[in-house]
């Protein structure tokens, strides 16, 4: 009770597979989806993947993107401009730019950070995203 999975999908199937879930009653809307592209023998890291992905979506979802590896910024700024959210971080991808490993999370984060200030957006606040996410406001 009060649990919001996060889904993560790899393909057009397991999207597929998460709509016969909610159809189902075994997850609920709205839901959170996880893009995850450009791991091997998966779905790519290419605008068409991520908007063919997107599309198939259920209405009013929450979704976010991430490129694995060299399609980690590509990918958040195509998630940005596709309407969805962003995920960053050393799980994804070791490296702030070519060859240059980074010390940790924080500046991938703020990379991501200026890559969507720099297509006329912004990154929500702690607020905003418990909001987008629909949990409860912390006390």
């Amino acid at each position: 009770m009060g649990v919001k999975p996060e889904i993560e999908v790899f393909d057009t199937g397991q999207i597929r597979l998460a709509r016969d879930l909610i159809d189902k009653g075994f997850l609920k809307l709205p839901a959170m989806f996880q893009l995850c592209l450009g791991i091997s023998w998966t779905a790519p890291a290419t605008t068409d993947a991520m908007l063919l992905m997107r599309n198939m979506l259920p209405k009013d979802t929450v979704w976010a993107a991430f490129g694995i590896s060299r399609h980690e910024f590509p990918m958040v700024a195509q998630a940005v401009i596709l309407g969805g959210h962003v995920r960053v971080g050393l799980e994804d991808n070791l490296y702030l730019e070519r060859g240059k490993l980074s010390p940790g999370n924080a500046p991938l984060v703020e990379r991501a950070v200026r890559i969507i200030e720099s297509i006329g957006e912004r990154p929500a606040t702690v607020a905003e995203a418990r909001q987008i996410l629909n949990l409860p406001a912390r006390n």
